[in-house]
């Protein structure tokens, strides 16, 4: 083995830390940096290359991302195209990967150990999963095939991925900023690629497209641009053999590190203009960019975090506050945005009222007299040691997080030059106050430096361009000269005629100094937390840390009352009273949000909910102020029409969201014997009035029942004494169990078949969505849940290749298992172009499918399944937070089943694989006569068929003719237009008969045009897939040749729900949720103080 140099053997690390690092460089210049974790149970890695989207060629956009996805494809030493994934789904893992503007990132997590407690090795023979995972990983970077077979698959799943984001306004306004910035800079590309760009336009210009995807790996995934982190149980030793082994084949060809100088994302001709965009949702953004320095060598003191601390500070005399009280806004933020090496954005985005839209040039003008209030005071050092202190303090009890987080983040943050041994500190930590840092950092917020955007449905309404990649309506301009004379001014404003009420932020009182542990060695962590009061009024469940060890701490409270959500219109004033408390909290709980210290609260079907958590020294005194906020809560007029219209906004742009994000709403309304749909909450919140607010949360506080957990570095006695603060605060009287509400879900009859039809609200949407789900039984049932675990597991993997990667259905497809308050079922969601009908077959094909291979699964594969689904119930919680929302789960959904995954494991163990045949064969066969399915189905406005009702057969024909000889030009065949017509007289075009297109090109080639044979069949080819998109987009369902899929078997015909009433008046009801042990085994009530 070729030499290995050690960079650092000891890397700086929280207190809690009880890894151990190292960071080596191989021979071939790639980086590594190796943790040893004698605890986990999960291992993982994660290279980091130095090239992304900038790094695409120009007339070929989306290269880096289509290379990201082809690299899973399979590699020459392991050439099966999923033989990576079903290794990892085999031994509790799974993997990922995303492409940013200058990197491309991949990672995956496995088991720590193929089985749990063994060691990672025995007598030298490796018997880890990271090592058999690596081994396929390395390969990724090797030899990867670019197999021509994946090739046209792998595009559809890029092209699939765009039109999911097509509608997404986060992913549309951020192309509309680079479409908008300079030309010369790579910034300016489209990122994620598309059909066109990546295939049908190289092709028409004689590209091998597969040559050029095997260049752009090579000329750019050299071994000195890559950053590896690998994660494991393994000593670091044996980890550093093993990189050293796996990794020594990744070509390193020396290259430098990417970098964009000499040419900035702006020019002087993109500043000082303003820029009017057209939001798909309802929303109001006002963002100012500013052209920024680039900070990668300032870590130590990070001059942008004073900026972004003072001008996003929410506090008395902030910004926010100020045009909040105006009216004028509802949010802000501001921070610095690196776009690469040599270029970032220091960005300010407010969220406008509708006074804000109106009043916007006005926000701007305060915004640049604080900025020049900061100038004015010059770089505070107390304001820089407040927040060092709170960086110092994060660090120092920063908990773990799940391994793929940490691996993926930590290759990212090895691009940047730190020290190697502050590799986890770096940019966490601010070391240094720089008074002339920051006064450079200041001089690039200046009034001759910026752009404006404008986001708004309705302002300025004359938008006279659309964005090329989205489509996104915009208008840009010069600022005129009076607004600029006018921000000039602001900028240039003394304390003499600035605006009074801005000034710095007071010194923050909720920074944390009590941050003692009380640390027990060799302490057995409790698995369920104490019940130690439990009496009519309250049940007060409390653990005191005994795992994490940090001074952090979590309270969550249930104030029970079913009047919360008892109609349609008691919960939007239950949501509404939670929005306003919330509202007139905002500049008090800021300091406690910055201190790590914060509070939620929210209303659901059992009342309200208030959760606190952070560092426990002054979680009492944020508690008490939001309980003393909702016992006195004031409805005023002016912040009542704001906050109402944000909430009317909200649940307007609900239609507007991904179908995969809406359809389960659906699903779980059908289910439910009580619940209500965004629909029916729209139509109660425009007549209510401040006065309805103000009479009614007094009835939400009147009467309750309390549900309270403590857990974390909170005593006893001070769980006890938050509790009494919640009672002597809000003083309310007792609501007996036999008014407390019953969560129950409607029963799907044996032998069921429901489907419900649903037109997406967004008529822009090309993409439908299907929810197929399959109802199983009661989650009280032990046995059948383990089933439906198991199952889950076993399809997961062969879901995803064969729904989305094989057949190409769409970019989101989700298998697995589903539960709701008292039941469970097995589910498949798909996003997609194809028409719900179709996407239904394929669940039924693949569920057929998956019956056939479940009967012939080897039962070595059977018990590697289970052994996997074990090694996920029984992964450790990773820090504190983790474990305290388990446990509420458990308390929220009461069964207060404390030790689930436990007794999963327990009922696991015992299935045998006839047990499995028995349960598929009942419960999720297509054919079962006993199974019970409910399908939901929303259906896109801008369907085919919804295209095909504006255009008619005759024109159909006529334009995919027109199409498919520029086409045949473009690739160097003489097109006769009339004979190629001839060839289509008897072609049904308008019903998408594929095989009769292919068919009539194929004969006019041959016999017409005298294409050589061996020419012709690449001609096909490329025509076929054309044809994928072209159809489509001549409102033309094509007809999908199935001799290559697998058979859908007949199934009986579906009964469509049109009254949802009636359906659900026909169906029986479930049990409500009872505890699985008599809770005085958890009681612990004497007091122990």
């Amino acid at each position: 083995m070729a030499p290995i140099e050690r960079i650092a053997d000891e890397l700086e690390k929280p207190a809690t830390d009880d890894r151990s690092y190292r960071v080596i460089r191989l021979s071939n210049k790639l980086e590594a940096l190796l943790v040893h974790d004698p605890d986990t149970d999960k291992a993982s890695a994660s290279v980091n290359v130095n090239v992304g989207s900038f790094s695409d060629a120009d007339d070929m956009p989306g290269m880096a991302h289509a290379v990201e996805h082809l690299l899973f494809m399979g590699t020459e030493k392991y050439p099966v195209e999923n033989d990576y994934n079903q290794y990892l789904s085999a031994h509790s893992g799974y993997s990922n990967a995303y492409t940013s503007s200058t990197e491309t990132n991949y990672f995956f997590e496995v088991a720590a150990s193929s089985s749990r407690d063994s060691d990672a090795s025995t007598n030298g023979a490796v018997t880890s999963p990271l090592y058999g995972a690596l081994d396929r990983f390395a390969q990724f970077f090797i030899a990867p095939l670019f197999l021509s077979s994946t090739l046209d698959r792998e595009l559809k799943a890029v092209d699939s991925e765009n039109k999911k984001n097509l509608q997404s306004d986060v992913w549309r306004l951020s192309q509309l900023k680079k479409s908008l910035s300079n030309p010369e800079h790579p910034y300016h590309h489209f990122s994620t690629g598309n059909l066109q760009t990546l295939r049908d336009e190289p092709r028409k210009r004689g590209v091998n497209i597969r040559d050029k995807f095997i260049q752009f790996h090579h000329k750019h995934y050299s071994a000195n641009r890559m950053k590896l982190v690998v994660l494991g149980r393994e000593k670091l030793d044996e980890l550093e053999a093993w990189v050293g082994d796996l990794f020594a084949g990744v070509e390193n060809q020396d290259l430098p590190r990417n970098r964009w100088d000499g040419v900035q994302p702006y020019s002087g001709k993109e500043l000082l203009t303003q820029v009017f965009a057209k939001p798909v949702m309802d929303s109001r953004l006002l963002d100012i960019y500013f052209p920024y320095q680039d900070e990668e060598d300032m870590y130590e003191t990070q001059p942008s975090r004073y900026l972004s601390h003072l001008i996003g500070h929410e506090g008395p005399g902030s910004i926010l506050a100020y045009i909040k009280a105006k009216g004028w806004a509802n949010g802000l933020s501001a921070g610095v945005a690196p776009v690469c090496p040599g270029a970032a954005f220091f960005t300010i985005s407010v969220k406008l009222t509708e006074d804000g839209l109106k009043q916007y040039q006005e926000v701007v003008k305060v915004v640049f007299q604080y900025i020049s209030l900061i100038k004015e005071h010059g770089p505070q050092q107390w304001i820089v040691d407040e927040v060092r202190e709170m960086t110092e303090v994060d660090f120092r009890f920063k908990e773990k997080s799940p391994a793929t987080s940490f691996t993926s983040r930590l290759s990212s943050i090895m691009q940047h030059p730190l020290p190697r041994d502050q590799l986890l500190s770096g940019t966490s930590v601010l070391r240094k106050f720089d008074s002339k840092g920051i006064a450079q950092a200041m001089s690039y917020i200046r009034p001759d430096n910026y752009r404006l955007t404008l986001v708004s449905q309705t302002f300025p309404g004359d938008w006279d361009q659309k964005e090329k990649w989205y489509g996104t309506e915009y208008r840009v301009e010069a600022i005129p000269s009076e607004l600029q004379a006018s921000i000039r001014q602001a900028a240039e404003s003394t304390s003499k005629n600035r605006i009074p009420d801005l000034h710095l932020p007071h010194p923050n009182e909720f920074i944390p100094t009590k941050l003692s542990v009380d640390k027990r060695e060799g302490v057995e962590p409790l698995k369920a937390p104490k019940l130690i009061r439990n009496d009519e009024a309250v049940r007060v469940w409390w653990k005191k840390d005994d795992r994490f060890w940090v001074p952090k701490g979590n309270v969550y409270i249930t104030l029970r009352n079913p009047l919360s959500k008892a109609t349609p219109e008691t919960a939007v004033k239950s949501n509404l009273y939670c929005e306003l408390v919330k509202d007139a909290l905002v500049e008090y709980s800021y300091d406690a949000e910055i201190a790590g210290l914060e509070y939620q609260l929210s209303s659901f079907s059992m009342g309200i909910d208030i959760d606190v958590g952070g560092y426990s020294d002054k979680m009492y005194v944020l508690l008490e102020k939001v309980l003393v906020s909702m016992r006195d809560l004031e409805v005023k007029p002016e912040r009542f029409k704001i906050v109402k219209e944000r909430v009317l906004r909200g649940l307007r742009n609900w239609d507007f969201q991904q179908p995969y994000r809406q359809v389960g709403d659906f699903t779980r309304w059908l289910g439910s014997e009580k619940g209500w749909i965004n629909e029916q909450y729209l139509a109660e919140v425009i007549p209510l009035t401040p006065e309805d607010i103000a009479s009614f949360y007094p009835q939400l506080l009147r009467q309750m029942h309390i549900e309270f957990l403590a857990h974390g570095n909170i005593h006893k006695e001070d769980a006890i004494r938050m509790t009494d603060l919640v009672e002597s605060t809000l003083r309310p009287r007792t609501l007996p169990k036999s008014q407390w509400q019953i969560r129950r879900n409607l029963l799907l009859p044996p032998g069921s078949d429901f489907t419900y039809r649903r037109t997406l609200g967004d008529p822009a949407n090309v993409n439908n969505c299907i929810e197929y789900y399959l109802y199983v039984g009661s989650l009280a049932d032990h046995s059948l849940r383990a089933k439906l675990l198991l199952l889950g597991q076993m399809t997961e993997e062969i879901g995803f290749d064969q729904l989305r990667t094989k057949e190409q259905l769409g970019y989101i497809v989700f298998t697995g298992a589903k539960y709701a308050a008292t039941v469970m079922g097995y589910r498949v969601i798909i996003q997609s172009e194809r028409p719900t009908e179709y996407l239904e077959e394929r669940v039924n094909a693949f569920l057929a499918l998956f019956g056939s291979k479940l009967e012939s699964m080897s039962q070595d594969d059977f018990d590697g399944h289970k052994k996997s689904l074990i090694n996920k119930r029984l992964e450790k919680v990773k820090n504190l937070d983790q474990e305290s929302e388990r446990f509420w789960n458990h308390i929220s959904a009461e069964y207060f089943n404390f030790i689930q995954n436990e007794t999963d494991v327990e009922h696991l163990k015992p299935l045998g694989k006839p047990d499995m045949i028995d349960f598929f064969n009942h419960y999720i066969q297509p054919t079962s006569p006993s199974r019970a399915k409910l399908s939901v189905h929303m259906i896109a406005q801008s369907s085919p068929k919804a295209i095909a009702g504006t255009i008619s057969a005759e024109e159909q024909k006529e334009k995919l003719i027109s199409m498919l000889g520029k086409y045949l030009t473009s690739v160097g065949v003489d097109t006769d237009t009339d004979q190629l017509s001839k060839r289509f007289e008897y072609v049904d075009v308008a019903g998408g008969d594929q095989t009769a297109i292919i068919g009539a090109i194929s004969s006019y080639l041959q016999n017409d045009a005298g294409v050589p044979q061996q020419s012709l069949t690449a001609v096909v080819e490329q025509g076929q897939q054309l044809l994928g998109t072209v159809l489509p987009s001549l409102g033309i369902e094509v007809k999908v040749e199935e001799t290559d899929l697998p058979p859908a078997p007949e199934v009986k015909p579906t009964t469509l729900i049109e009254d949802v009433f009636d359906y659900k008046s026909r169906l029986a009801v479930s049990e409500g949720p009872r505890p699985v042990r008599d809770l005085k085994e958890y009681e612990e009530l004497e007091a122990k103080l």
